[in-house]
């Protein structure tokens, strides 16, 4: 490997010169084996951001490379959750536009090295990110050698979400326990598919067992059982995301994980193919875990 290399675009001026510092993540690059996946819901503040940076997070404590990508154009939260709002000095579209390389745009995490983030834009709300550069842009960071792009996806239905899709192989639909967000998140799924993205996960996010325990909130079982997507994972509602927003850390980097930081890494493991469970009942805090698995699957 030399000590640059070209990204070749038709479209866009990927075709910089990348620094040695970029190359060097190609190091033990397996190659083929990244994964493009698009975190999406239809209806907004169901927690899809939340959950983006901490399956990033845990991914990359799990020792794979990552990249997050904010895809929502204009309204970026991302790089808050992150602690990372400060360092954003270029974007995607300023690599469109020639102002920037890649290597550049993307803001490594000072915690973890092996992930990193990139926006789409700052503030400017308009569309000139378009299907093409979105899988230019993916596949230049592919070269990059990033094991797992996650790709935060803009709420709605609209040229933003079929923008985000675009390069995706996969995607997680994040949900809550609510007929609204269940009915938007059947109709995302069924624009999935017919963008040819078949491999799809269920996220139920802010799950309240004791309202479920009242028959006051649907069941995790209920939400999938209505969408018939395979789940990844069910998070209970956190009073601490609150605070790990406001303090840039994502819940899975507590010293002490809250449920829903367990909740969140347990997801992040089966993304990974690392673990088929949900709950491990044979861990000194069985009883817990189990009145928690109870009250998720509605089980008395």
């Amino acid at each position: 490997m030399t000590e640059t290399t070209q990204f070749v675009s038709p479209e866009n001026n990927f075709g910089q010169e990348q620094t040695s510092e970029a190359v060097n993540l190609v190091t033990e690059k397996n190659s083929g084996s990244e994964r493009v996946i698009v975190i999406t819901s239809g209806k907004g503040g169901v927690g899809k951001t939340t959950t983006t940076a901490n399956l990033g997070m845990s991914i990359a404590r799990l020792g794979y490379r990552v990249a997050l990508i904010d895809a929502d154009i204009g309204l970026r939260n991302l790089d808050l959750l992150l602690g990372l709002e400060n360092r954003v000095l270029y974007t995607a579209m300023d690599i469109v536009e020639g102002q920037c390389r890649l290597d550049q745009a993307l803001i490594r995490d000072k915690r973890w090295k092996n992930l990193a983030l990139l926006a789409i834009s700052k503030t400017r709300q308009k569309y000139n990110v378009t299907r093409k550069n979105m899988q230019n842009l993916i596949n230049s960071v592919k070269e990059l050698g990033f094991q797992f792009i996650l790709i935060d996806c803009p709420a709605g239905i609209d040229v933003g979400f079929v923008n985000a899709i675009a390069p995706a192989e996969e995607a997680v639909i994040v949900t809550t326990p609510e007929i609204t967000a269940i009915r938007d998140a059947d109709r995302v799924a069924g624009l999935l598919e017919a963008n040819g993205i078949y491999n799809v996960k269920l996220i139920v996010n802010r799950v309240r067992p004791d309202m479920i325990q009242k028959n006051d909130m649907m069941s995790v079982r209920d939400v999938q059982e209505m969408l018939g997507i395979p789940l990844l994972g069910a998070i209970p509602e956190d009073t601490n995301v609150i605070i790990s927003t406001n303090k840039g850390e994502p819940l899975v980097l507590n010293k002490k994980l809250t449920l829903s930081g367990i909740a969140f890494e347990n997801a992040a493991r089966r993304l990974i193919g690392k673990q088929d469970y949900f709950i491990d009942l044979t861990s000194p805090q069985k009883g817990m875990f189990q009145k928690l698995q109870e009250f998720f699957l509605g089980e008395e």
